[in-house]
């Protein structure tokens, strides 16, 4: 897995270097842009909107009452941190449904910047078959709603998880690895539905390597910390390094 997960993260970089010599920024910025700016506004009011919702919360339940009356208390700060923590994964709840609404969005434009970099990487004509890009667009809003669900139940066990004092404190990195896992799956279905394999045999391939998906989506939130740069690069990056990744790892057969 430790190798996959390398292998993922320096095709960011090839990534990089293929788009320059391609000249392919026009792919990269037109989406890019768009989803920097619903990205920033829905983070914006999805962190106020929690923190106002988590507050309302624990007034009705009396906690917050009852933390008023812990002053100077470690059981307070306890209470204080979990409140945060819970907001991290509220957040990251947020960061998948909005990123699963714009796979769905951009799920053509992914897979034909795909398709267009196994062309290039391998030489050949680029012909444009729209009949396989519907097919990769329904494929890839079908996954996209798999993902989703079973994310969504994840995420409520981590709920769950993140009001046990202490052990709650590490829900944010959990919930965070398996966002990672989802988004790089996604990412790398584009390659799996252009080489022949069956939903099924793109979740055993994929399972095989997670650690592909998972450094995917690393370095894909790790350039969420640039900000709206990095936010209008990711998604374009994310889609040619999956699909570079893939080509470096795919089956001989294939």
């Amino acid at each position: 897995m430790f190798k996959d997960i390398i292998i993922a993260i320096q095709s960011y970089l090839e990534a990089h270097r293929f788009i320059v010599k391609h000249r392919l920024w026009k792919w990269i910025f037109i989406p890019g842009i768009l989803y920097a700016i619903l990205f920033g506004v829905g983070i914006y009011f999805f962190w106020i909107s929690s923190g106002q919702a988590i507050d309302y919360f624990l007034s009705v339940t009396g906690v917050k009452n009852w933390m008023y009356t812990l002053e100077g208390s470690w059981l307070k700060f306890l209470f204080i941190f979990g409140q945060v923590i819970l907001q991290l994964v509220l957040l990251l709840f947020y960061f998948s449904l909005f990123k699963y609404l714009f796979l769905i969005i951009g799920s053509p434009l992914f897979a034909y910047l795909s398709e267009k970099t196994e062309a290039i990487m391998e030489g050949r004509d680029f012909p444009v078959s729209f009949v396989q890009l519907l097919k990769d667009i329904v494929r890839g809003i079908k996954l996209a709603l798999r993902n989703t669900l079973w994310q969504i139940i994840y995420t409520l066990s981590i709920l769950i998880l993140s009001f046990i004092p202490f052990a709650g404190w590490f829900t944010p990195l959990i919930a965070l690895i398996i966002e990672c896992y989802f988004l790089g799956f996604a990412m790398l279905d584009y390659s799996c539905e252009r080489n022949k394999l069956s939903p099924a045999q793109s979740i055993e391939f994929i399972g095989k390597h997670k650690g592909l998906a998972v450094g995917n989506g690393i370095v894909f939130y790790l350039m969420h910390m640039v900000i709206f740069v990095g936010w209008v690069l990711a998604p374009s990056y994310a889609v040619i390094a999956a699909t570079i990744s893939f080509y470096k790892t795919k089956p001989a057969k294939l």
